[in-house]
């Protein structure tokens, strides 16, 4: 068996599916049968947890056949096989039967693991409205609590008030409702979440009429996005009673507010729809939403009330791959309607920022550093744009190449071509001079001839820059406009004080290095400038990504960032699951390799270029994630906490001391290099 870094079970993945068998018009033994075939096809797909449809065992659109005492035994006997034959597979079974108890009749979901039943849920809300007529059959399941039940030769736990947790894999913890339930305006999920549910699963009849297909994924969508939690919903498909009603069998999984898994509908074959949630996400991020446990406070704290049935899981902890997507940009949407949607949103929350601001300083002109890399081109475009909404020439932002040492013909001509087409005042600074005599000064050996091309070689032209641009906003009544994204602030990128590391106004410290290149590209295929801008942005996105500081070598190759500090596309990977989730960094690199082990495999994010599809194995991951780890809590926190102010873009998160990220400045990485060590192969 492979290393169990490999196994999803480690990093508290969940493999569930949503089933739709074969639907049966009151035959509870044919019903079993389907239903156990299922179960095993989920067992070779190493499923965790089955649900199945509402009443998938006794059939629901039956009407007083419900009542029918052949009928009922019927359906105790078919959980009884569906029971038998669990004892030899691994998943969990969430069946739906028609049960007696105490002289009523209850529409059920019974808990089945292992030739053990763990519980049955009743139905709480029963429709009895338009087509629905459950209260002439059914008892509600209300107010039961702490009740059991005579089912298939067991005594079990019965009531609504059940939790099914797992005691050998700690983020296992499911609870069980039953369609009407979550169409009511406070569904029971919403209890059994707050008691500590991390995986809310639907049983699930619903007939389909136009429309209610969307209607399902909203209401599964919002409830595992309100309940914080992942949602399985299963409804019943063909082969059901159409005296009245069609079936469409939709199934899905949700994951805080996002569709993991949708089945075909209308199919006539059997389905499961498998997805691995992240239950493990789902309890880090309750932890950070104090809101969730003020609702639990607000609800008297359902876990009080709640009977958790602990079972044997027994994982293995094999390889058994990872069903669900993860992207490799996170930032970054991968359908083109999204991506379009979140750029808009993105470049205008960055406009409406600077443009605020712009107007609180009372400032008459911006002044801004282009080089004619990726982030003083896009600061750029945002000055711009909020320039034209300001309803202020453009001539009013001052724009500054300062060709220092390292700058390249081709950067400066770039930086020259984009000022140009956007019309702004343009002009040049050669800092050369300046930063001779800084170093002669020093006593730098580059001073007397040598090569020497330490931090402070670089930092002295860093400093430079940012020292003119200052002191041309305080000569021209202007604001200096930060360049600088939250990649490179996460990884400490930047010169600290004077340098890049400060301005009046940072327009991009929200922003990642990856979303800043589809930013512009959004701003090009939109048009929200001329084609000689376009050109001109076309050529700025191909080139190398450097900060041009240490003159090229022999082989005339420039000074590359990301040689130096690694891939921004991983480390903007790293990132979002750092400070978005607080997840452990074993958990990372097992998401990391999954998400980048194949550049073939997965969606790319719309208009990503082909040439730039790279690939990452567990080494090169573990290499780099170290390292941002080590940058990212040791070493650079004195620079985040003393950022200037700046627009947060992305919901996954920024890092401004006064925003969403609070860190000790004098921190250590060990305890993140340590936990990644430890669980690597």
């Amino acid at each position: 068996m492979r290393h169990r870094f490999f196994s999803h079970h480690t990093h508290g993945f969940v493999r569930v599916a949503a089933a739709t068998p074969a639907a049966m018009v009151g035959d509870p033994m044919a019903a079993a049968a389907s239903t156990i075939a299922l179960a095993q096809e989920a067992d070779r797909e190493r499923v965790d947890l089955v649900v199945y449809p509402e009443l998938n065992l006794t059939s629901y659109a039956i009407d007083d056949l419900h009542l029918q005492d052949a009928l009922l035994a019927a359906s105790e006997a078919a959980v009884a096989a569906v029971v038998a034959a669990s004892a030899e597979i691994r998943p969990v079974l969430l069946v739906g039967a028609a049960l007696r108890r105490n002289g009523r009749v209850y529409n059920t979901a019974v808990a089945i693991a292992r030739g053990r039943i763990l519980g049955v849920v009743p139905k709480s809300f029963l429709p009895n409205y338009r087509e629905y007529y459950e209260k002439r059959w059914f008892a509600s399941g209300l107010g039961l609590s702490g009740l059991t039940i005579d089912v298939a030769g067991q005594t079990v736990p019965f009531g609504t008030d059940l939790l099914f947790a797992a005691s050998d894999l700690s983020d296992f913890i499911f609870h069980a409702e039953i369609c009407e339930d979550f169409w009511a305006p406070a569904p029971p999920s919403t209890a059994g979440a707050l008691a500590g549910a991390l995986i809310c699963c639907n049983l699930s009849a619903s007939n389909i009429v136009i429309g209610k297909g969307r209607e399902r994924d909203l209401l599964c969508a919002a409830q595992s996005a309100r309940a914080v939690c992942a949602y399985v919903y299963s409804a019943t498909g063909p082969g059901e009673s159409t005296t009245d009603l069609a079936w469409d069998g939709q199934g899905m999984v949700h994951e805080l507010g996002e569709l993991l898994a949708t089945s075909g509908r209308f199919d006539l074959a059997t389905e499961l729809v498998v997805a691995d949630v992240d239950a493990g996400r789902v309890r880090l991020e309750r932890m950070r939403m104090g809101t969730f446990n003020d609702a639990a406070a607000a609800a008297g704290h359902p876990e009080t009330r709640f009977r958790r049935i602990a079972f044997e899981h027994a994982p293995d902890f094999a390889d058994a791959g990872l069903r669900r997507d993860i992207r490799r940009f996170p930032f970054v949407p991968n359908t083109p309607a999204t991506l379009d949607e979140d750029c808009y949103e993105a470049f205008n929350i960055q406009v409406e920022g600077l443009r605020k601001r712009v107007v609180a300083s009372g400032s008459k002109r911006l002044v801004i550093g282009v080089s004619g890399g990726l982030d003083s081109t896009h600061a750029l475009l945002v000055a711009a744009k909020a320039f034209d909404r300001l309803g202020r020439p453009r001539t009013d932002i001052l724009g500054f190449t300062m060709p220092g040492f390292a700058t390249g013909e081709a950067t400066k001509a770039s930086a020259w071509a984009l000022m140009r087409a956007l019309g702004i005042s343009g002009a040049e600074i050669d800092i050369t001079p300046a930063a001779r005599q800084m170093l002669s000064d020093l006593g730098h050996p580059f001073a007397d001839g040598e090569p020497h091309y330490d931090v402070t070689f670089e930092n002295v032209q860093a400093g430079l820059r940012t020292d003119y641009l200052f002191r041309l906003a305080n000569q021209r009544e202007g604001i200096v406009v930060g360049t600088g994204d939250l990649s490179e602030l996460a990884l400490g990128w930047c010169t600290y004080g004077v340098g890049d590391q400060m301005s009046h106004y940072a327009v991009n410290a929200g922003v990642p290095k990856t979303l800043i290149q589809h930013l512009i590209r959004w701003t090009e295929r939109t048009g929200q400038y001329d084609d000689a801008t376009n050109q001109v942005l076309n050529t700025i996105l191909a080139t190398e990504i450097s900060p041009e500081l240490v003159p090229a070598g022999a082989d005339g190759a420039i000074q590359s960032t990301q040689d130096r500090i690694g891939p921004y596309e991983l480390h903007d990977f790293f990132l979002h699951y750092v400070v978005r989730h607080g997840l452990a960094p074993s958990k990372i690199a097992f998401m990391a390799l999954h998400a980048w082990h194949d550049a073939e495999a997965g969606r790319w994010p719309a208009h990503f270029p082909p040439e730039s599809r790279n690939a990452y194995d567990l080494p090169t991951v573990a290499k780099w994630l170290e390292a941002f780890l080590d940058r990212f809590f040791r070493t650079s926190q004195f620079k985040r906490s003393a950022i200037p102010n700046g627009p947060k873009v992305a919901a996954a998160g920024a890092l401004s001391p006064r925003g969403d990220w609070r860190a000790p400045s004098d921190g250590t990485a060990t305890v993140w290099l340590e936990e990644l060590r430890a669980a690597l192969p």
